[in-house]
């Protein structure tokens, strides 16, 4: 006895440079940006989660304070995992920027896909330098390593919304 596992529907990439050349205009440079308005929301929810575990600190007297050391790490995670991988498919940065973050047959990424992308993230400059940031000026989809890696792709998301993602509706 044998599952079927196979489907008649075939996944395409939706996201062809050649044909889209708009999707994937400025998107490096508008993605730095993201990065640094992400690090300020990022730095203002750790600090106001900060407040809230000094309080659980004293009303379990000192046991609460033993978050401080995860905190940072905590709310960054829960952030980009709730934003990245909400209905909107972008964190506060990127929708500022007019980004978006699609898989590369054209569905938006979940929450768990978005917390994995901040820790592949976080992983790869840690150990391979912020040099590895360089593999985006030799990809043809301005992708960071951590972004082929997971199969996600960044792209502006006005001209998305307005061209390609009337075309992965009407294929579904």
């Amino acid at each position: 006895m044998s599952a079927e596992t196979s489907t008649d529907h075939v996944r395409e990439d939706v996201f062809d440079p050649a044909l889209h050349p708009e999707l994937f205009s400025g998107v490096r440079s508008r993605r730095i940006f993201a990065f640094f308005i992400d690090v300020i929301a990022i730095a203002l929810l750790t600090f106001a989660a900060g407040i809230l575990v000094f309080f659980l600190g004293v009303f379990t007297l000192g046991l609460g304070f033993l978050l401080y050391g995860i905190l940072p790490a905590a709310v960054a995670l829960l952030y980009v995992a709730f934003t990245l991988g909400g209905p909107l498919a972008s964190t506060l940065g990127m929708r500022a920027m007019g980004l978006e973050m699609r898989l590369w047959y054209g569905a938006k990424p979940y929450p768990l896909l978005a917390a994995v992308h901040a820790l592949l993230f976080w992983f790869s400059v840690s150990l391979l330098t912020p040099l590895v940031l360089l593999v985006s000026l030799f990809s043809d989809r301005k992708r960071l390593l951590h972004d082929m890696i997971l199969g996600v792709v960044v792209v502006n998301s006005a001209y998305h919304q307005q061209h390609v993602d009337v075309r992965f509706q009407a294929s579904r």
